[in-house]
């Protein structure tokens, strides 16, 4: 016996509301025309992916990187309109971003 049979028994005079279920859970980013650039470098001799192009909000970029971060499971930051993440994983960051709806550019390599 779950929850709701439960409240049924308990209040049996009461209909519960139709709860508008949600799309998806996707978190909503500002989408942009100009594809975001995706490119590989070493840093001191460590791999880093860079993110470069958006030109939406401050907050939103913020919060794409905080995103991306969990998703990989990988340290990077959030620094001067670019986010750096440790490691070499741009085919999984070009392809979580397609699935947000943003255009990607892979430069080098």
């Amino acid at each position: 016996m779950d929850l709701k049979d439960q409240l049924k028994n308990l209040f049996p005079d009461h209909v519960p509301e139709e709860t508008p279920e949600q799309e998806s859970n996707k978190p909503s980013y500002w989408l942009q025309d100009d594809p975001i650039i995706c490119k590989y470098e070493k840093r001191k001799g460590k791999p880093v992916t860079i993110l470069e192009g958006y030109n939406g909000a401050d907050s939103d970029f913020k919060k794409l990187a905080k995103d991306l971060k969990s998703y990989l499971g990988v340290g990077g930051s959030f620094k001067k309109e670019t986010i750096i993440i440790q490691g070499d994983y741009r085919g999984k960051i070009m392809d979580f971003l397609k699935e947000n709806g943003f255009s990607v550019k892979r430069v080098g390599g």
